[in-house]
């Protein structure tokens, strides 16, 4: 029920106001302005501000004060507003360690995280703080700089320190699958982007299916094998991705060519696009991210290759500028915000229940069709020209188009 501003706090929380504004009785005359209206503060070893200094000038009960601290929705805008201004007034904010203390949970998600820079790791992280806001719950985030054991058990550490309820790690390199690293045990803890769901509770990305839609949508298209751009060796989902590509070609009979690396940047899938274009019988290729994707276009235009008249390509991620780029790029998204949700869904429900199951819990992908891919041209001896395949004109009605 919403509060108004008239409400009598009870006896016990009342006290009396000083100066030209209280009335004979001490409470604050009706016509008295808050900005002059100074409850006396309780005296204490500290002479802290306390609730009951708040309550007495912004004339509002204890639970209406406490809803305010806590953003409850249940209070009417005018008293929160009146209710922050006389906190503002008297410098008061809620204690947050004895708030916790009462209700047994500080209502916060420590985030670990190795690195800042990659898009799939920032947009997870924007979709965790987000969801947890929804929940009521704040983040303290906690970079690693170096993903060791020693990394790890400083940053779960360190969040001890900071009073957090539970932990989601985003881990994008091959750790906790390595025997010397492990995380502290009895720790409420979610894991993305990593294999170990034997041990943890771990939300993915399906990597796999994604890789594997990317390479059968260009064999559908008459392709006859599929080259690959993957990311670094270290990464998981690279890894998974590889993975896929590979065990896809192999299980429809089709030649697996050499992998080519990159790093994710557009700097090194143009490095990979010059040798893919002097590659004979080269017609279609799957890149690990869109990124590199987008190198390999500009490496291929550079060496007069057309797209996808040439040579077809298939991205992965999704990024916002994929159906800008010239053609516009067929791909596979990655639902970021689903992934963020179940990681805090999930780390929720280990802290109402005090219990986590091990597993994995993967977040499919999504084919995304445009103008990077087509059949493969046809040399026609007789006619002396080129023609597209059947395929061409059917094209994939499993996948979207965009």
């Amino acid at each position: 029920m919403c509060s108004d501003l008239d409400e009598n706090p009870p006896p016990e929380q009342r006290g009396r106001l000083v100066g030209p504004d209280a009335g004979p009785n001490g409470r604050l005359r009706a016509d008295a302005g808050l900005k002059n209206a100074v409850a006396k503060p309780a005296e204490t070893a500290l002479n802290r501000v306390s609730m009951v200094d708040v309550v007495v000038l912004a004339g509002v009960s204890t639970q209406t004060l406490s809803r305010v601290a806590n953003g409850s929705p249940d209070v009417r805008a005018a008293t929160r507003r009146h209710v922050i201004a006389a906190m503002n007034e008297l410098g008061y904010w809620p204690n947050s360690a004895a708030r916790a203390l009462s209700r047994g949970s500080f209502r916060t998600i420590g985030v670990i995280t190795f690195s800042l820079s990659s898009l799939g790791t920032m947009r997870t992280l924007a979709a965790i703080a987000l969801q947890a806001a929804r929940q009521d719950f704040a983040i303290t985030l906690i970079p690693v700089t170096a993903p060791t054991q020693a990394g790890i058990q400083g940053a779960f550490s360190r969040m001890g320190e900071l009073a957090v309820d539970a932990v989601i790690a985003i881990m994008e390199a091959h750790l906790l699958g390595a025997a010397t690293v492990t995380l502290p045990p009895g720790v409420k803890v979610v894991v993305v982007d990593s294999g170990a769901g034997d041990q943890y509770s771990v939300v993915d990305t399906d990597q796999a299916d994604g890789a594997r839609m990317a390479v059968q949508h260009l064999m559908n298209l008459g392709h006859e094998t599929v080259w690959h751009v993957a990311g670094p060796e270290e990464s998981f989902a690279s890894e998974r991705r590889a993975a896929a590509w590979r065990t896809t070609l192999a299980d429809a009979g089709r030649a697996v060519p050499p992998v080519l690396r990159g790093d994710w940047s557009a700097d090194s899938g143009y490095e990979a696009g010059l040798r893919l274009a002097d590659e004979p019988g080269c017609t279609a290729v799957f890149a690990a991210n869109d990124h590199m994707a987008l190198g390999i276009l500009r490496a291929l235009r550079e060496k007069g290759k057309s797209i996808p008249e040439d040579m077809s390509l298939v991205g992965f991620d999704d990024v916002p500028e994929a159906s800008a780029y010239a053609p516009p790029l067929t791909t596979v998204r990655q639902n970021f915000a689903d992934a963020g949700n179940r990681c805090v869904d999930n780390v929720l429900q280990q802290i109402r229940t005090n219990t986590a199951v091990p597993g994995v819990t993967l977040v499919p992908t999504q084919l995304v069709i445009r103008q990077s891919t087509a059949a493969p041209l046809r040399w026609l001896p007789e006619s002396g020209r080129c023609q597209m395949t059947l395929a061409s004109r059917k094209g994939d009605a499993n996948a979207n188009l965009r």
